[in-house]
């Protein structure tokens, strides 16, 4: 079944309701590195949770797996190959820091269908609004951008399709501003899958290569938590307050146990970065763009 556009634009995504609490913010924030040094102060106000006389601090892309809608694109009526499916981009912007515990109302719907052609695939985004559950204030926007590589092709004279999102910028052309290496662990997938992602890809060897890969690959989520990780350690003062949003292209899949390099620029008001596994000299996140608010 390939994709009808009418049909697919106005998908029911079911509402989630999810609660989190002091110990899922610390298991993300152990999940993305955070802790490994011990005497890290700057790290310790994420993974512990205090003695009450100062509020534990919370990285906001908590949001990124709290809420998520799982995976409604196998549903056969989509028209979706689901199996020609990656993550393209990743786009959040944050409306109100994150509480230490919280129950998160998530609303999602699909906002855009790009067809790029038949034999080109096509790009399918979702919005996701994720809002606090018990004052309905807004917490976070979330827009998840797939690659469809087998769904290209379905645009008619009556339905030609969405036009895509406003692109993200390139990285400039000079030396970063600021570099940072953050090691991964061997273990590093079957830690942060606890964060609820169970893809088998990330801990079966065997599914993995069957997936294409020689072994068990990283979530993309993880690396973009990595990279808000350092734009907040070295943009932000360490205040995870201050991201206001985050956006980047995933280039190319981490293998557990790579060091990471995030390369942060600063232009035009905003950081841009770009994310390298470091041994291998590869690219792993793009067009990396940040918003860091003022106060």
């Amino acid at each position: 079944m390939a994709i009808h556009y009418p049909r697919l634009r106005q998908w029911q995504i079911a509402d989630q309701r999810n609660h989190y609490d002091e110990s899922d913010c610390i298991r993300y924030a152990l999940s993305l590195g955070m802790g490994a040094d011990p005497m890290d102060e700057a790290d310790l106000r994420y993974v512990f949770e205090g003695d009450g006389s100062a509020p534990m601090a919370v990285m906001p892309t908590l949001l990124s797996v709290v809420g998520a809608p799982g995976a409604w694109a196998t549903d056969p009526g989509t028209g979706i190959d689901w199996m020609q499916i990656l993550h393209g981009e990743h786009r959040m912007r944050f409306h109100a820091p994150l509480a230490p515990r919280a129950q998160v109302l998530s609303q999602t719907r699909v906002s855009h269908i790009v067809d790029k052609g038949a034999g080109k695939g096509a790009l399918v985004v979702t919005q996701r609004n994720a809002s606090d559950a018990a004052t309905g204030r807004l917490l976070a926007t979330v827009e998840h951008v797939s690659f469809c590589r087998a769904d290209g092709g379905f645009a008619t004279a009556q339905h030609p399709g969405d036009a895509p999102l406003p692109a993200l910028p390139a990285v400039p052309q000079r030396e970063p501003d600021a570099s940072w290496d953050m090691p991964t662990w061997p273990s590093a997938a079957l830690l942060y899958r606890l964060n609820g992602d169970r893809n088998p890809i990330h801990a079966s060897p065997a599914a993995a290569r069957k997936a294409g890969f020689e072994q068990p690959i990283l979530h993309g989520l993880c690396t973009y938590g990595m990279a808000a990780r350092a734009i907040v350690r070295l943009a932000c003062g360490n205040d995870a307050a201050k991201l206001g949003s985050i956006a980047a292209r995933f280039s190319a899949p981490v293998v557990p146990g790579d060091t990471l390099t995030a390369q942060l620029w600063h232009e035009e008001g905003q950081v841009r970065f770009a994310v390298w596994a470091k041994e291998r000299r590869r690219m792993v996140l793009s067009h990396g763009v940040a918003d860091i608010l003022s106060a």
